[in-house]
């Protein structure tokens, strides 16, 4: 009998992470460092503030230092629970965010019938962490979203306009792969995943660290379709 989790079809993929929590341990805070402009992501934490009612929960997947979003969120009064693969950026966020709680968790943990059970939330932000997995997980991910989401949650999300799949790339000094879609594609899989997208913004960014290239990220608000 398949369980829950395998419904998604989480059981048939090899779930390949190596390297890459071990890349952020070594970027730690320089992360924040080499992206210093977050307009983008403040500003679709600024719409969860705006629509949801003080003391929701909110879900920051792929947390980091928990700067911007997750202290952002915070100190707006809602309850902030973050996960992130890497012990080193957990770590961090609970330095930064003592208003919140965080989890070293993989996203597949927190699929239906996985491992992590932290409950339902009224919003899930996933600010360049979807990124981090291979094409073939990323609707996964996007269902597993939908399943923590309550009936009327909300999904904030962003992305790296690319057409790549768990592509090496040379970062703040380490390396990672990485994995994105031109933006019509990239519409085409979060509405699959049963999202309506409210609202789509764009920005051409220019990191500053020297190894990481110019990049145009996608902002994606969405609610949750039944």
């Amino acid at each position: 009998m398949s369980s829950p989790g395998d419904q998604l079809g989480y059981g048939s993929l090899p779930l390949d992470r190596g390297g890459q929590a071990e890349a952020f341990d070594a970027i730690g805070d320089r992360y924040d460092e080499a992206f210093p402009h977050k307009e983008g992501q403040v500003a679709s934490a600024e719409w969860l503030i705006r629509s949801l009612p003080a003391g929701a929960r909110v879900l920051d997947l792929g947390c980091g230092t928990g700067i911007p979003t997750a202290l952002q969120l915070s100190e707006a009064g809602l309850d902030v629970v973050g996960v992130d693969l890497s012990d080193g950026m957990v770590a961090l966020a609970r330095k930064n965010v003592p208003g919140g709680v965080f989890h070293r968790a993989d996203i597949a943990d927190l699929r239906p019938g996985g491992p992590v059970d932290l409950g339902r939330f009224d919003a899930v932000v996933a600010f360049f962490s979807l990124l981090m997995l291979p094409r073939a997980e990323i609707p996964l991910a996007l269902r597993t979203v939908h399943h923590l989401l309550a009936p009327e949650g909300l999904f904030a999300l962003s992305m790296v306009e690319a057409d790549v799949d768990d592509f090496m790339i040379p970062f703040i000094g380490t390396t990672i792969r990485v994995s994105g879609y031109l933006r019509d594609e990239l519409r085409e899989v979060v509405e699959a995943a049963a999202f309506e997208i409210v609202e789509e913004t764009s920005y051409t960014y220019a990191p500053s660290a020297a190894d990481v290239q110019p990049e145009v990220q996608i902002f994606l608000r969405c609610g949750r379709r039944t």
